[in-house]
């Protein structure tokens, strides 16, 4: 969760809400990635779909079972259904998207198989998300 943190933060200074994601496959990290949607004016460029086609592109497939999936904030239902789609079998996130989150909207969008655990490093996580709308009032 560290390195998606880090990601986050690079989010931040770029002006990005400060969401950040890695994918690991068999204790490798080969994705990582956070929000670009205002530097590529595309509402589909959150950190968890950027680091999921990074990931395919490593490993040359479009299913990532054995993969893990660390993000900053609870994915929303857009995300949640890629991470579904992508069949990635476990998603570890930090603190919960009471606005956006797939639990909310979406509870049943991830992959039957997949298990998740949230909460990790969920302080550090909030802090980032609240400093940075603390700034947009």
């Amino acid at each position: 969760m560290q390195r998606a943190l880090d990601e986050a933060r690079i989010a931040l200074e770029a002006g990005e809400v400060p969401v950040g994601a890695i994918v690991v496959c068999k204790d490798r990290i080969i994705s990582r990635a956070h929000n670009l949607t205002e530097t590529l004016t595309d509402v589909t460029a959150h950190a968890e779909m950027q680091a999921i086609t990074s990931a395919a592109n490593a490993l040359g497939g479009k299913y990532l079972p054995d993969c893990t999936l660390y993000v900053t904030v609870e994915p929303c239902t857009m995300c949640a259904g890629a991470i579904g789609w992508a069949q990635i079998k476990r998603i570890v996130y930090g603190c919960d998207d009471e606005k956006r989150g797939y639990h909310k909207y979406a509870p049943h969008a991830l992959h039957p198989k997949a298990t998740v655990t949230g909460g990790v490093m969920e302080a550090a996580c909030k802090e980032l998300m609240q400093q940075f709308f603390k700034t947009l009032r």
